[in-house]
């Protein structure tokens, strides 16, 4: 599916989807040359998957090299406009994973996310905002996981009770306990 129409299709659940919804399409309409690539220095979009287990129990998460942090998965668009299939490209590679597959083929949300200022490959990253289209995938627990040492240096499956202000930034918790309400209400 085109990228604008996926995101026109999205229903916003709150006041916050509704308005990153607005934003993110304004954006796109008025860089559509760039708004897919990372060339864009200002903002692109992005496509994520938050990865469940079947039984929608648990969530598989890479330890991000840049953030440090346990993160889901995702990537650039780099000029695909089909943002499930980057979600799953990106999750594969990130996990090593051969079988991961979507919930629902419609995004469940949409978030402007800012990106601080780092470096990636010895070069300087500017501060940033990622368009985030966002997908709930699913895998089975006995794939074989393995890290994307350029990307994360870990990928492990956690409870869901384990999304807390303890273990992650505000930020995080929130978007990341949104996502599993989301899973078990499609």
């Amino acid at each position: 599916m085109d990228y604008i129409a996926a995101i026109q299709s999205f229903t916003p659940a709150n006041e916050q989807e509704a308005a990153d919804q607005a934003i993110i399409l304004s954006y796109s309409k008025q860089h559509p040359d760039t708004v897919l690539c990372r060339e864009n220095l200002v903002a692109h979009i992005t496509s994520s998957g938050f990865i469940m287990n079947r039984q929608l129990t648990k969530v598989l998460l890479v330890h991000h090299n840049i953030r440090g942090v346990w993160a889901w998965t995702g990537g650039h668009a780099d000029g695909d406009p089909d943002l499930l299939h980057v979600a799953v490209k990106e999750a594969k590679e990130e996990t090593g994973a051969g079988d991961i597959r979507p919930l629902a083929d419609t995004i469940v949300s949409l978030d402007v996310l800012p990106v601080f200022s780092h470096w990636r490959r010895n070069r300087f990253v500017s501060a940033h905002l990622h368009l985030s289209a966002a997908y709930i995938l699913l895998c089975d627990e006995r794939e074989s996981l393995s890290p994307r040492p350029s990307e994360n240096t870990g990928v492990a499956w956690f409870d869901t009770e384990y999304f807390t202000p303890q273990h992650f930034d505000r930020h995080d918790t929130v978007l990341y306990n949104k996502l599993i309400q989301k899973a078990r209400m499609l």
